[in-house]
């Protein structure tokens, strides 16, 4: 289960806003969910989470179980020698169940009241990325690159156990794809491209895993935006109207009505986004990504599921249950269904290798 926090137009109060998803987030265990999930974006209202390892740090003193993992944390906004101390001591707090995601970002107004030039970003993301995986599997954070130079410096609490085979980042460019291979990361699957496209760069992105690690890229992990009602015509016309709200608020958030992207390096990707919306509208690219997500009565819903693990292999599926203009009630509508007639079906399937979380946590805890 992802939570994301959403309130498009300030039609709720924030603090309401936070009541819901946080219910929603400390139900997971009990209802048999394997892990809660936390995004990381500031100053609007698309998604009001500055702080995903503080959310998951409640989170770790809420439960015993479930895992706890990070979509994503955008290491360009971040000191990296800071993240890494943030991340090991939630694991630490948790006794070891973070499963760390990693991204770069795209919000321009994110991007400038950082101070950070968005120009920079990819650079910046492979340095920080390489000194806070380093600094985990080390124990000590050191570097001596273009945007960051650090002398040694430990960390303390000492990592418990080794974050290789656990680690995932959210990469949608070509290029992010590459990247994510020669770091030795998995994939984190946000749907919005047509899957023929996402399968394509798998390929690529495997086919690099094998070159630089001598080994088979771990199997991906991916997200959908869920809607699930029994009534198949009610399922249909509420997705749009909750995935469609959710996704105006992503066009809004990230100004891809608009130009900026172009001209901006490392983003050509989204600057031809740009385009495409420029020419199509936004009507279309709304439905578009409405069609990628996963609604439907629970038989329709399994159905989506299943064809997105047929076409990506992935292990695990990260459920988002409340977004958009959604009202809380129909959120935890929305997450009892779900628990109720999609998830036994899914765990009785076997979707290949699990998070790794070996070696054993007992040694750890003892």
């Amino acid at each position: 289960m992802a939570v994301i926090f959403q309130n498009p137009g300030g039609a709720r109060s924030d603090h309401d806003v936070y009541r819901t998803d946080v219910e929603l987030a400390r139900s997971a265990e009990k209802l048999g969910f394997d892990s809660v999930w936390a995004v990381e974006h500031h100053f609007t209202d698309y998604t009001m989470c500055p702080d995903p390892m503080q959310f998951l740090s409640y989170m770790a003193g809420c439960t015993e179980h479930v895992l706890l993992g990070s979509m994503v944390v955008v290491l360009p906004w971040h000191n990296p020698l800071r993240a890494a101390e943030q991340i090991v001591t939630l694991d630490n707090l948790s006794n070891g169940r973070v499963i760390l995601g990693i991204g770069r970002g795209l919000g321009r107004v994110e991007f400038d009241r950082f101070h950070i030039p968005m120009e920079e970003s990819r650079p910046r993301f492979v340095e920080a990325a390489e000194m806070v995986l380093a600094g985990l599997e080390n124990g000590y954070v050191e570097y001596d690159g273009k945007f960051y130079k650090q002398m040694r410096a430990d960390i303390r609490p000492a990592p418990i156990r080794s974050f290789k085979g656990r680690t995932y980042a959210a990469a949608v460019s070509p290029e992010s794809s590459r990247i994510m291979a020669q770091l030795g990361v998995g994939i984190l699957i946000i749907p919005q491209k047509p899957w023929k496209e996402v399968q394509k760069e798998l390929g690529e992105y495997r086919r690099i895993f094998r070159d630089v690690r001598g080994i088979e890229a771990p199997q991906p992990l991916s997200a959908g935006w869920v809607f699930v009602d029994e009534n198949a015509d009610r399922a249909a016309e509420k997705a749009h109207e909750y995935i469609g709200s959710y996704y105006k608020s992503v066009i809004e958030h990230y100004e891809f009505v608009g130009d900026h992207l172009k001209s901006t390096g490392g983003y050509e990707y989204y600057g031809e986004m740009q385009n495409k919306l420029g020419k199509l509208g936004s009507k279309e690219f709304v439905d578009f990504f409405v069609d990628l997500q996963v609604w439907g009565t629970p038989e329709q819903c399994y159905e989506r599921i299943m064809k997105i693990h047929g076409m990506v292999n992935n292990s695990g599926f990260n459920a988002v249950l409340s977004y958009g203009n959604m009202p809380p009630e129909e959120a935890r509508r929305n997450r009892d269904t779900f628990v109720r007639t999609i998830m036994p079906e899914l765990k009785k399937f076997d979707a290949g290798a699990p998070i790794d979380l070996s070696p054993p946590l007992q040694a750890a805890a003892e």
